[in-house]
């Protein structure tokens, strides 16, 4: 019981908006990105069909991104590897999460 209601006290002083947070799924992802500028803090990122990206916090950087089990991936050349992220969005607000493997968070709204 005392762990119940450790948690509610969490969720009840966590803030307004932070049940609005929720997880998105894999076609919920390529359906948000496909086509989509993210404008983030400082920066903005476009997200291609093709599987490109282009991000850009000063100069242009290209890329690639694919949706793989429920999460957005995304590649940076000259490195092979694959960095996949958890992803949320905002249904109050519209907002996109950005989630690392190490609880790092990175938050975009798409652009108008």
């Amino acid at each position: 019981m005392r762990g119940c209601v450790a948690i509610l006290t969490v969720l009840l002083t966590a803030g307004p908006g932070f049940a609005d947070w929720r997880a998105m799924s894999g076609a919920e992802i390529t359906e948000a990105l496909t086509d989509t500028r993210l404008v983030y803090a400082e920066a903005w990122q476009e997200f291609y069909a093709s599987g490109r990206t282009l991000y850009n916090a000063g100069a242009d950087s290209w890329g690639y991104w694919d949706t793989r089990s429920d999460r957005y991936c995304s590649q940076w050349p000259p490195a092979g590897g694959w960095a996949c992220y958890d992803m949320q969005r905002n249904d109050a607000t519209g907002a996109l999460r950005f989630i690392g493997e190490s609880g790092d968070v990175t938050e975009g709204r798409v652009a108008e």
